[in-house]
């Protein structure tokens, strides 16, 4: 269930930051422009703590930005991958990390 237009925000830049704007999801989303990924790859590549990931990764599908894909296994087992609209935030991201690169080389 994405947020209905009667909640977004008027400006198209706080929109953004409404839906992705916290650092860890950001985080998760640069990790799963790479591919699927499980619970454990997403925590130990962003250094969360499992509270922090599993809330972030809650909205992020409540949003439409990842998919939850769960297989009916023992132990279970459970897969997270961007969406369509997920993927769109690639150059987003692409845009972020060549701006960090070159904010780190001022400093």
């Amino acid at each position: 269930m994405m947020i209905t237009k009667k909640e977004l925000l008027p400006c198209p830049v706080a929109v953004t930051i409404q839906i992705i704007g916290t650092k860890w999801k950001i985080l998760i989303i640069k990790e799963l422009l790479y591919g699927t990924k499980r619970f454990s790859e997403l925590k130990r590549a962003i250094y969360c703590t499992q509270k922090v990931l599993t809330s972030n990764l809650k909205e992020l599908e409540k949003d439409g930005i990842i998919l939850r894909k769960v297989y009916a296994q023992v132990p279970p087992k459970v897969e997270y991958s961007l969406t369509n609209i997920g993927n769109t935030l690639k150059p987003l991201v692409e845009d972020m990390a060549e701006w960090g690169k070159y904010y780190k080389s001022l400093v």
